[in-house]
C-alpha cells in the first residue's frame, strides 16, 4: 500500500478518534463545519471551470453546522425545512440584483454544492448529537471508511472486472469487498458496543443496514467521481497526501449520513 496514503489515513483517523472521544458535540460541530468549509471550497474551485458559483452563500451556510446544537430541539425541524427554500430565495435574488450576471447555471451548481456538502454534513453532526451518538457515529464511519479500505486493497490486488467508466479504477471485486469489509467492521464494533459500552444493538439489523449504507456510500463515491469527470480533474485537491482533497475523503460518509440518521432511529 502507498505509504503516503497509509500515513495520512492513520493520522486522519487518529485526529477523528481524539475529537470524538472528547464527547463534546459542540467541538465536533465546529470541526465538521471546518471540514465542510474545506470540502465546499474544493467543490467550488472544481466547478468554477464551468460556472461562476456564488461562493459567499456557500461558505456562510457552513456556519449552520457549527451552531446546529444551539438550536432548540423543538425548532430544529422547522429551521431545517426552511433552510432549503431560504437558500433558493437568496440565490435567485442574486440573479436579480446582478442583472443576470449571475446565471441560472451558476446558482444551480451553487445550490447543488451547498445541499451536497453542507446539508449532508449536518446529519453527521446530528448523529453524534443524539442518544448514544458517540457510539452510533462509529457505525457510520465503519460503513464508509472501513469499506473504502477493503475496496482499495482488494481492488488493487484482485480487481479484474471494471465497474464503471465514471470511476475507471474501481472494480466489481473492490465494490463487493467494500460491502463485506464495511459490514465486518460494523459487526465487530457492535460486539464491542454491546459487550463493553452497555448497548444492545441487534446484530441482524446492523448487518442489514450495513448493506444499505455501504451501497449508498459507494454511490456517494461515484457521485463525487461524476463531478470530477465532468470538470476533468483527478482529485479535488492535494490537501491529504495519497487521498486527494477533503471532499475525496468524506464523499461516501456524507452521502451515508442522512440515511444512517434515519436508520439508526430503529437500531
Amino acid at each position: 500500500m502507498d505509504m503516503k496514503r497509509l500515513t495520512s489515513a492513520i493520522l486522519g483517523i487518529s485526529v477523528v478518534i481524539v475529537v470524538f472521544l472528547l464527547r463534546n458535540k459542540y467541538v465536533v460541530d465546529v470541526l465538521l463545519a471546518i471540514v465542510a468549509f474545506l470540502a465546499l471550497d474544493e467543490y467550488f474551485k472544481a466547478i468554477s471551470k464551468v460556472s461562476n458559483p456564488v461562493k459567499w452563500i456557500g461558505y456562510l451556510s457552513c456556519i449552520s453546522i457549527a451552531v446546529i446544537h444551539l438550536i432548540p430541539t423543538e425548532y430544529l425541524l422547522v429551521v431545517s425545512a426552511l433552510s432549503v427554500p431560504t437558500i433558493l430565495v437568496i440565490l435567485f435574488t442574486q440573479v436579480i440584483v446582478t442583472q443576470m450576471k449571475t446565471s441560472f447555471k451558476d446558482i444551480t451548481y451553487t445550490f447543488l454544492g451547498i445541499f451536497y456538502v453542507v446539508y449532508f454534513t449536518v446529519f453527521v453532526a446530528l448523529i453524534y448529537g443524539r442518544e448514544a451518538g458517540n457510539v452510533l457515529i462509529w457505525l457510520a464511519i465503519s460503513a464508509s471508511w472501513a469499506g473504502d479500505i477493503f475496496a482499495y486493497v482488494f481492488g488493487k490486488y484482485f480487481g479484474k472486472h471494471k465497474f464503471s467508466k465514471v470511476s475507471p479504477k474501481k472494480s466489481i471485486e473492490g465494490c463487493i469487498a467494500n460491502i463485506i469489509g464495511g459490514i465486518t467492521f460494523m459487526l465487530i464494533f457492535t460486539y464491542c458496543a454491546n459487550t463493553f459500552w452497555g448497548q444492545n444493538f441487534s446484530y441482524l439489523y446492523v448487518a442489514l443496514i450495513g448493506i444499505v449504507l455501504n451501497v449508498i456510500g459507494q454511490l456517494g463515491d461515484f457521485a463525487a467521481s461524476t463531478i470530477k469527470r465532468y470538470v476533468d480533474i483527478k482529485d479535488y485537491s492535494n490537501l491529504i497526501p495519497g487521498h486527494g482533497g477533503m471532499l475525496d475523503r468524506i464523499d461516501s460518509l456524507i452521502f451515508i449520513a442522512p440515511f444512517a440518521y434515519v436508520l439508526f432511529m430503529f437500531i
